[in-house]
């Protein structure tokens, strides 16, 4: 029954992270190729759908990691928090380098998800191997 549950949640969790990230799509590329960047009644209202799409993804990995055994929690849970440990940690560091002028050049935020997704996925592994 474990097993059939984690499926499900699995499955759930999939579905929203589509819906989330095709809403978040939306909101980011609407305004130049759906319609005009003065309208911005849609764009709020792309925004606000991405934000309560985004409030079901957490509620559905809330879920997904209630449906974990215990081991897969633990792997999970510390995974999730090396993985923002190093967002907070390279976050703020850029954030202190930057307000300093220590910084020749903007970096695209769009590098921090990606590193911290690269991260998690390392984290995962190692704690995947280390309670083999």
């Amino acid at each position: 029954m474990q097993a059939h549950n984690e499926i499900r949640a699995t499955a759930r969790l999939a579905l929203w992270t589509v819906a989330w990230a095709s809403t978040l799509a939306l909101a980011k590329f609407g305004p130049r190729l759906l319609w005009d960047p003065p309208q911005q009644v849609m764009s709020w209202a792309a925004i606000a759908v991405n934000l309560a799409v985004g409030i079901g993804w957490i509620a559905s990995f809330t879920r997904f990691l209630r449906a974990l055994d215990e081991l897969q929690r633990k792997i999970m849970q510390d995974a999730l928090a090396a993985t923002l440990g190093l967002g907070w940690i390279v976050g703020f560091s850029y954030v202190v380098a930057n307000a300093a002028d220590l910084v020749t050049h903007e970096i695209n935020i769009a590098v921090l998800p990606m590193l911290m997704g690269a991260f998690f996925v390392i984290a995962f592994a190692v704690g995947k191997i280390r309670y083999r």
